[in-house]
């Protein structure tokens, strides 16, 4: 791995960032979630819809790169 190279491709980028009142070892998943290169951004109940959003815009860049 080259120090000049980040070891994650940054279009791959998420921050999440949980309600303070999400009880996740009770797994109750509540915050918002932002994909960093397009910006596209939502919030979320629970983990399905959480993954759900990352799968949806992972997919679409994939389509988007062939």
């Amino acid at each position: 791995m080259s120090k000049n190279k980040p070891s994650l491709p940054s279009d791959c980028a998420f921050v999440v960032q949980l309600r303070g009142d999400a009880a996740v070892a009770q797994g109750d998943f509540r915050g918002r979630v932002e994909h960093l290169v397009s910006m596209q951004a939502t919030h979320f109940e629970s983990l399905e819809e959480l993954i759900g959003f990352i799968v949806r815009v992972m997919s679409a860049r994939q389509t988007d790169d062939d």
